[in-house]
């Protein structure tokens, strides 16, 4: 899947959890001064944000498919090489990077074998892949299981996204073995994000992100006014704090090839 919206919408619907979601798996990478690293499908550049602060802007790259989120994370990330490309077949040369990372981006790659496949390609013998996507199987995303409940209880049988490529625990891991990697280790990393009041949580999902907000739009307006009323009951008044689960595997690249 390839996103459509402005920068600014998926920063407000998906992006407020980057802070916290970013620094985790660089901690889980092992992500420090000295390295050269890449960010495979960085979105305006979240990501990418806290790779150049641990180990400066020239020893980053990033690529993601859409235009309008290269460009974003080009202007929000100077100096970083950021270039327009899809993860499976990545625009550089092999053993190019310390460490390849991807965030919430394997569940929508059109092949996420290959991906992680590319992603270790370029990165170096004994570097580092790392990857991460929300819990949605087991209801740890609570923003995205609020809305997906929500929407079952207006429309029976709706597939959801439990079933994308990294929702289920231990499926990052076993992609990452089955592509050769080793001394893969796996586990949950933890975010959150902050809101304003409802309309705060409930706005973004008008914006058609993702799989989601693509399926509010396909909704008739009777059906979308039930799930937002679902949604409002399931939420507390006032502001408040989501927390987000999500599923990690890290592995080291064979060497030497």
């Amino acid at each position: 899947m390839q996103f459509a919206a402005p920068a600014g919408r998926y920063d407000r619907f998906m992006g407020r959890y980057l802070p916290t979601l970013a620094a985790a798996l660089a901690d889980a990478a092992g992500i420090a001064p000295g390295m050269r690293v890449l960010d495979v499908g960085c979105g305006p550049g979240g990501l990418t944000r806290e790779l150049a602060a641990r180990v400066g802007a020239a020893n980053v790259a990033a690529v993601d498919p859409a235009s309008q989120f290269v460009a974003a994370c080009r202007e929000r990330n100077p100096g970083v090489d950021v270039r327009e490309g899809v993860a499976e077949e990545l625009p550089w040369a092999d053993d190019a990077f310390d460490a390849a990372l991807s965030s919430l981006v394997i569940a929508f790659m059109r092949d996420p074998d290959r991906g992680v496949r590319e992603m270790a390609r370029v990165t170096r013998p004994d570097g580092v892949v790392a990857a991460c996507m929300w819990d949605l199987a087991t209801g740890g995303m609570t923003m995205l299981c609020t809305f997906w409940a929500a929407v079952e209880r207006v429309q029976r049988g709706s597939p959801g996204e439990g079933r994308l490529a990294g929702t289920a625990e231990g499926d990052i891991a076993h992609r990452f073995r089955r592509a050769g990697l080793e001394d893969v280790v796996g586990g949950s990393l933890h975010a959150s994000a902050s809101y304003t009041g409802f309309d705060d949580f409930w706005e973004p999902f008008t914006y058609a992100v993702g799989p989601s907000g693509q399926h509010l739009a396909s909704l008739a307006a009777e059906q979308q006014a039930r799930v937002r009323d679902a949604c409002r009951e399931a939420l507390p008044d006032g502001p408040f704090t989501l927390d987000a689960r999500a599923w990690y595997a890290t592995g080291r690249v064979p060497g030497p090839r």
